[in-house]
């Protein structure tokens, strides 16, 4: 016998369980109602009517508004937009015959609800606007990539939250798609014809939507996507790769560009650098493989040579790869070794730019790398050169007052700020340092030119650092910075000035 305690609880967790599995149901059934050619009324004179209107005109629906008084400045737009027909009357039944849907929206409960149960006699589908109790159906917030719809509603926190959603997915869905999707409609009866089996329909789709045809239409690339369409016909399978050069940008995923999202969502192989968080590695496909090529200052996991030719082989096998890169790939990302051997090889590719971080550390260290007055030039610079020196040709245009952005500068600091006083650079210039820029962990360091001589002595400094060099750095934000240096000199040391 089960003791009464024990059994309360039992039920409790049932009846727990029973809500949970309730509120994963929903209260309505999403569905798309055929409208081409067909009537569509619209009762109302004021704005609500209008912005059912303008929904209705992205449809081939004709469109009848109803109203007993003169419509809004805004609701006339609408329908002569639409190129609809507006009957000023009072309101009478018979104005809904022949109509498939309606649209009550007169900002009046009493009328709408007159105008609900007349549609609802004559067994038209009604949408009292702004008032669910009344509705037959509700109307999502809509993405239109035509022939594609995207439709999000809510029946639980009302509206708002829809359109947040419907910003969102619109932004991720390309305005291509639609393009895509004519592409396809345009394949779809010979695929039908060539493809009994339905295995082999699915596997040439597949194909189609994720592959070097969906890849081309992205990149507005339409003739070489119908190109590679009727090459996948032919061979019923894409044997084709297509690689992105991706800028994951500083660090932070919400810095990553829509495009970079979408396209790492399509890959099957990324390649990514040792600088490139693991949270931004991770917002790719989930079953896509992922392959460090870290690139660290004296630790290089692969050399160029051989990422070069990882991305071609994968490529060359069909492969969708994306080679992702801290920052923009095209800023000291060595982009153009890969797009050199992705040319010789005949392998379709693409940029995606990302925030550099130059762009990143001046943002959260409020630094206006461009200034009236004060600096009208700006020059990206990277600490080392191939062999390991510190480039010498970039300090004249640090002289002649331009904001320099040192890339890679933190272990040279010392040789960087000697070649710049050697060079006449005045030693109180402003200078900043951002570590770890627009991430949770980043720091700030601020200082002058003749402080960034004792920069590398910050032994906890471990994170890709940018060096910001310059008069605007002065109207910078710089009450969370940290020293520059850790010692003071009263000058700077002569052995780094010679």
């Amino acid at each position: 016998m089960i003791p009464k305690r024990l059994e309360s609880a039992m039920a409790l967790v049932e009846s727990f369980n029973t809500q949970q599995d309730e509120s994963n149901k929903l209260a309505v059934f999403p569905t798309f109602h055929k409208v081409e050619g067909k009537m569509v009324v619209v009762v109302g004179c004021g704005d609500e009517a209008a912005a059912k209107v303008r929904l209705l005109a992205q449809t081939k629906a004709h469109i009848r508004v109803v109203s007993h008084e003169r419509p809004s400045a805004a609701l006339a737009q609408a329908v002569a937009e639409a190129d609809g027909v507006f009957m000023l009357a009072v309101s009478n039944p018979a104005y809904l015959d022949g109509a498939v849907l309606v649209f009550a929206a007169t900002d009046e409960e009493e009328t709408d609800r007159e105008i609900v149960e007349a549609a609802r006699e004559k067994g038209i589908p009604v949408n009292a606007v702004d008032r669910p109790e009344l509705c037959d159906f509700y109307t999502g917030a809509m993405v239109n990539r035509a022939p594609v719809a995207v439709a999000i509603t809510s029946t639980g926190v009302g509206p708002v939250y829809a359109r947040h959603i419907r910003a969102q997915v619109e932004a991720l869905l390309p305005r291509e798609a639609g393009q895509l999707a004519r592409l396809a409609d345009s394949f779809r009866a010979t695929v039908g014809k060539l493809m009994p089996s339905g295995s082999a329909r699915r596997r040439f789709w597949a194909e189609f939507f994720s592959g070097s045809v969906a890849a081309n239409t992205f990149a507005g690339e339409t003739q070489k996507a119908l190109t590679e369409a009727h090459r996948l016909l032919n061979s019923e399978q894409d044997q084709r790769g297509y690689v992105w050069l991706v800028g994951a940008g500083p660090g932070a995923e919400d810095l990553l560009t829509l495009r970079a999202q979408r396209v790492l969502q399509e890959a099957d192989v990324i390649f990514y650098d040792a600088l490139v968080p693991d949270a931004v590695v991770s917002m790719g496909r989930r079953d896509a493989t992922r392959i460090s090529v870290g690139k660290r200052k004296g630790t290089h996991s692969s050399t160029q040579t051989q990422i070069n030719q990882l991305l071609v082989s994968a490529a060359k096998s069909g492969k969708r790869v994306v080679r992702l890169k801290a920052g923009d790939p095209m800023v000291f990302g060595r982009a153009g070794e890969e797009i050199a051997a992705l040319r010789e090889h005949n392998v379709d590719f693409e940029i995606v730019p990302g925030v550099t971080a130059a762009f990143a550390a001046a943002a959260s260290a409020q630094i206006p790398l461009t200034l009236r007055g004060v600096a009208s030039s700006l020059v990206f610079a990277t600490g080392h050169n191939q062999h390991g020196d510190v480039l010498p040709d970039w300090a004249d245009l640090a002289l002649n007052g331009a904001t320099t952005a040192v890339y890679m500068g933190r272990t040279v600091a010392g040789k960087v700020a000697g070649l710049l006083a050697k060079s006449g650079l005045d030693l109180s210039t402003p200078v900043m340092a951002i570590e770890n820029a627009a991430q949770t962990k980043e720091r700030n360091f601020a200082g002058t030119l003749q402080d960034l001589c004792n920069f590398e002595q910050h032994d906890s400094v471990t994170g890709p650092t940018l060096i910001i060099i310059g008069k605007a750095v002065a109207h910078a934000d710089q009450s969370r910075s940290l020293p520059l240096s850790p010692i003071k000199f009263e000058k700077l040391p002569a052995v780094v000035a010679a």
